[in-house]
């Protein structure tokens, strides 16, 4: 598509082969000068025509806008209506119109008519051109100029009453007022108006056709490069550099022009995305240069958003300015508006507080920025409405905020996180997880004097995102914190140990519990050292390191270490402390997996009340101590007793963390193991073979959990009796057993021993 402009020069439409310019003549006649060929009026200018667009070559491809073009049509056809293209700058609106005027005057027996509305002056002249050439005389013409008769009415007469219909093209409307002031947009019977523009919303679109004009999908934009630089790289190549750009017209076709033109030398697709990251914005930019040689603003992703910024500054809201590098700050991804809430960043001083909603509005209307709304999470949470921007804005908009503004900015963005993460956990799943990208950005910016908030930041942000039961998504924040907190702090600073920490705890959940001991074993070596053996982080470690070690099967050793954190976090922090009521919480599950029976007997009841009375029925420690329960009153007692337990667990795991939650998978697994002790071997088929969906989702292919479910459900398919189903799915496990598990595993054995039934 194109990146329309307002100034004069040349503007870009992406293209099928070699490139393409949309032109914008921007005439000023001297006294005395031609308003249209054959008609001297003097004190009047104007266009050479309005018959031509002012464009170079066409696109001889048009990417995408299928629906749109077909929607055009009919309206063209039918006439008498005001449609109006509307998006950000560069996402192709000049060529779709384009596109139409051509086949409008080819095809369809079509006057075209084409006025630049980017200034008064322009539009102005431009609609009396039109004027002109509908059969509006020069005595009509020199009194609408002196102003003894109305322009716009003038025009608009000879337009309704044309012998021929026509299509009027009003380019770059980006200032509605100027074609309000003069009510120069009016429908007609005799044709139809197409208005492009950037703006999104203005009362001077009542009554029109709206048509909302966005980047490409990922194919079209893929092909756009393919079209202008077909030896640079694969389709598959192309589509990665596509989606780095956003797939916005504009970035693709300065990044087409770029690797078609290179002499000296010559980078595939894959080379480019790479350089990318480096500096993208003036990348792109070269492009333009290479191209033309003195590229105008429009041209640069670095220039073409200053016309809205500029148009904003104009209406009294220069803080849109001040917001969109604020925006900058974070990911593209969608934002949640709380986010931007005016007391969080009137509280900061950036911005007062009454005037950050006009300036959001204002990046609104200049199709700046979008509303999107986002999944609010998978139990129920209401859609959560965001903030969006497109990707190469905000890499244009940071390269071109001055650097003593940057670090103001980026304070900001980082106080606005935290406040828009309780620490009592009192948002929903999908707005914590909306939150993560936007953590990332901040973690990768390395700003050395927000270093520390930043990565506190994402590790509680991490441990959030775990709760959820997201653990990949966890992991993955955990580990860029950790690598930033390296970089900028040290490798020993405690907030890298508390980021690798958070990332083993993850690693042990996803099933790679040689990896998760590896990485708590570290963390602990360095506190124990640098913290002594009794700090509250160092007894966290102890926690932390005992879960991989009782999967390894070094049960002896990881006891030791869980008794040493519950009883030195609970000294240390109260017995009211929720990381000690944590540790005693797990105490019961590995007391009653190591047979401990009188120690689980005396501990369980006591630890279960404390969670209740401290941390209420709900939170997650309590529902944790109440499953441990459970699990070892079905290990060490009487299943009858362990099945009403477990059900109770189940049922608040469900209300409280949803139905698929990894917990509340857990307990279905718990359950099937319960009721397979009391002989009842179709529901527990249908209750593992639950667990197994539900974790197919979330882990990797060979985690220890799912694999030791493949095997428990073989086992019970052959109880039921099930027998060619369970000789498929013993078939299918034990290989998977005996890599992941081990060849003397119990269920390695237990898969084993169906086949051989």
């Amino acid at each position: 598509m194109s990146a329309e402009g307002r100034a004069s020069g040349h503007g870009r439409v992406f293209q099928s082969a070699g490139d393409q310019h949309i032109a914008e003549h921007h005439h000023h006649y001297a006294p005395g000068a031609s308003l249209f060929a054959g008609a001297p009026t003097p004190g009047l200018g104007g266009p050479d025509t309005v018959r031509v667009p002012p464009v170079g070559r066409t696109p001889a491809v048009l990417r995408d806008r299928a629906d749109l073009m077909r929607r055009l049509r009919a309206a063209v056809e039918g006439g008498g209506q005001i449609h109006v293209l509307h998006g950000m700058g560069g996402c192709g609106k000049t060529a779709v119109a384009h596109a139409l005027f051509t086949e409008a005057v080819r095809d369809r027996a079509r006057v075209g008519l084409w006025v630049n509305a980017s200034e008064r002056l322009s539009l102005r002249a431009g609609m009396l051109a039109v004027a002109a050439d509908r059969g509006a005389g020069p005595g009509e013409l020199a009194a609408a100029h002196s102003g003894q008769r109305a322009a716009a009415d003038l025009v608009w007469h000879h337009l309704d009453h044309s012998a021929e219909p026509w299509l009027l093209v009003i380019d770059n409307a980006d200032d509605p007022a100027i074609l309000q002031e003069g009510a120069w947009l009016r429908p007609s019977p005799r044709g139809t108006v197409l208005v492009t523009t950037r703006y999104a919303t203005s009362r001077a679109w009542r009554g029109a056709v709206l048509h909302p004009v966005g980047v490409l999908p990922t194919e079209d934009a893929a092909q756009v490069l393919c079209d202008l630089a077909p030896h640079a790289g694969t389709p598959a190549a192309a589509e990665q550099v596509a989606l780095r750009l956003g797939c916005l017209p504009l970035a693709l076709t300065l990044a087409g022009s770029y690797l078609h033109h290179q002499l000296l030398e010559s980078w595939s697709m894959d080379e480019y995305r790479n350089r990318l990251e480096a500096d993208p914005t003036g990348l792109i930019d070269q492009g333009a240069a290479l191209d033309s040689g003195r590229p105008e603003s429009r041209h640069l992703v670095s220039r073409t958003w200053h016309l809205s910024l500029d148009a904003l500054a104009d209406q009294g809201l220069p803080e849109a300015t001040t917001l969109l590098r604020l925006l900058s700050c974070w990911s593209p991804d969608p934002l949640p508006l709380a986010v931007l809430a005016p007391a969080s960043l009137g509280a900061t001083g950036l911005l007062d507080a009454v005037r950050v909603e006009p300036a959001l509005r204002g990046l609104l209307d200049h199709s700046l920025a979008t509303i999107v709304s986002a999944p609010g999470g998978t139990d129920g949470d209401q859609p959560v409405r965001c903030v969006q921007v497109h990707g190469v804005l905000l890499d244009s908009v940071a390269s071109g905020t001055p650097a003593e503004q940057r670090a103001a900015l980026t304070e900001t963005a980082v106080a606005l996180l935290e406040a828009a993460l309780p620490a009592d956990g009192g948002v929903g799943d999908g707005f914590v997880a909306l939150l993560v990208p936007h953590a990332v950005r901040l973690l990768r910016e390395g700003d050395v004097r927000t270093a520390e908030r930043v990565v506190g930041l994402a590790v509680r942000l991490a441990e959030r995102v775990h709760e959820t039961g997201d653990y990949a998504a966890a992991l993955a924040l955990a580990q860029e914190a950790a690598g930033a907190a390296e970089r900028v702090l040290d490798a020993e600073h405690g907030l890298t140990l508390s980021a690798l920490q958070r990332a083993g705890r993850s690693l042990f959940r996803l099933g790679r519990i040689a990896e998760s001991e590896e990485v708590h074993s570290r963390v602990l070596r360095v506190r124990e050292r640098v913290l002594g053996p009794d700090h509250p982080d160092t007894l966290e470690s102890c926690h932390g390191l005992q879960q991989p070690l009782f999967r390894l099967g070094r049960r002896a050793e990881a006891l030791s270490l869980l008794r040493r954190a519950a009883e030195g976090l609970r000294s240390a922090l109260g017995v009211e402390h929720p990381r000690a009521l944590r540790s005693r919480a797990m105490l019961i599950e590995e007391l009653a997996t190591s047979g401990e029976h009188e120690e689980f007997r005396q501990v369980s009841p006591e630890t279960v009340d404390d969670c209740e009375r401290h941390l209420g029925a709900d939170h997650p420690t309590t529902l944790s101590a109440r499953h441990a329960y459970a699990f070892g009153v079905a290990r060490l007692g009487a299943p009858e007793d362990a099945e009403p337990l477990t059900r109770r667990v189940l049922a608040d795991r469900e209300r409280v963390q949803g139905p698929t939650h990894p917990m509340t998978l857990g307990v279905v697994v718990l359950l099937s193991q319960v009721v397979a002790a009391r002989g009842r071997w179709e529901e527990a088929v249908e209750l593992t073979r639950r667990a197994i969906a539900g974790r197919e989702q979330a882990l990797e292919a060979e985690s220890p959990l799912l694999v030791e479910n493949y095997s428990q459900v073989a086992d019970y398919l052959a109880r039921a009796g099930r027998t060619a189903e369970a000789e498929r799915a013993a078939r299918a496990s034990l290989p998977l057993c005996e890599r992941v598990l081990g060849p003397d595993h119990p269920e390695t054995l237990r898969a084993r021993q169906v086949l051989e039934a």
